[in-house]
């Protein structure tokens, strides 16, 4: 594994005007969503995507709306062509194609490998390490839609940055290059930071979605509109406050209220909402217990209201 100051790029300092980083052949095996925005986002910053590899129709037009006129070719091709392999596949399928590419020679001493999976650290490129490759793990938290507007969301973005100590100074210049700002994780709590990136955003797509139906089955013609407003507020409040920014009828203890709520998901033959409804509900209960919000005695009516033997199904 190359090692020491010495074998590192010299990709200067991005915020300097006047020392331009050295420019990179960039290649991006994966074009879904994400590897064609970072692809893009990099030759904004001066470095050149000079390869990409996708598998279905909708990835190779991604690639041709945000990289046009690079070439598709295969992984170990795209590889051959780059100072920067960009890893921007599913996690399952990153481990199979590191040990693939390192196996058949794809991987060369001094290359640059990163992946973008917040799941991985380093550990799992460690087939490309021993081929001399500088590993790094650079994921960008935030979700894509896989088109132009996922580059200007880059500005500001955190990512979630995973490298050997002695090549910190590449994986922090790339971040800055694309727009974000790194965010070090150590490798061990890798898991815990993913695990805390999915329950608060992938959950809450689904939270969202299934108030969004109820307010629609109440007659809403417009329920994202009404809700907007609301959950804005809600995010705002809880990034600044946390716990503190509890609402509603569970922080107060409302138990008749919330047994109300659970009836009305019952009668509207809503098993899944309402399982959702009385998993949060126990949560948040016992969040704003523990800080004092609610009080034992008013959270004893509400928890047997909550209770999957009590509650209605």
């Amino acid at each position: 594994m190359a090692s020491g100051s010495e074998d590192l790029p010299s990709l200067g300092d991005p915020a300097a005007p006047d020392n331009r980083p050295a420019r990179l052949a960039v290649g991006v095996v994966g074009t879904g969503r994400v590897g064609p925005a970072l692809g893009a986002a990099l030759q904004l910053a001066g470095h050149r995507v000079v390869a990409a590899s996708g598998v279905s129709d909708a990835s190779r037009r991604r690639a041709e709306a945000l990289l046009p006129g690079v070439r598709l070719v295969t992984p170990p091709q795209v590889s051959a062509a780059a100072d920067l392999l960009l890893l921007t596949v599913p996690d399952d399928a990153l481990a199979d194609l590191v040990r693939g590419l390192a196996e058949t020679g794809a991987i060369r001493p001094g290359q640059i490998v990163a992946h973008t999976s917040g799941a991985h650290g380093t550990a799992i490129l460690e087939p490309a390490a021993r081929a001399g490759a500088l590993p790094l793990a650079l994921h960008p938290a935030m979700t894509f839609t896989g088109t132009s507007v996922d580059v200007a969301r880059l500005a500001g973005c955190p990512f979630g940055v995973t490298a050997p100590q002695e090549f910190r100074p590449v994986a922090e210049a790339l971040v800055v290059e694309m727009g974000g700002e790194p965010e070090w994780v150590p490798e061990e709590v890798r898991p815990l930071y993913h695990t805390a990136l999915a329950h608060g955003s992938n959950h809450l797509v689904t939270l969202v979605a299934q108030a969004m139906e109820l307010l629609a089955d109440a007659g809403v013609a417009e329920p994202g509109r009404m809700l907007g407003p609301l959950l804005g507020a809600a995010l705002d409040n809880t990034l600044r406050s946390g716990d503190a920014a509890l609402t509603g009828p569970v922080a107060r203890g409302d138990a008749g209220t919330v047994a109300r709520h659970v009836a009305e998901l019952t009668r509207r033959q809503s098993p899944q909402i309402l399982d959702s409804y009385l998993a949060m509900a126990r949560a948040t209960a016992d969040r704003a217990l523990a800080n004092g919000m609610l009080k034992a005695e008013a959270a004893e009516p509400l928890l047997d209201v909550l209770s999957t033997e009590e509650s209605p199904r």
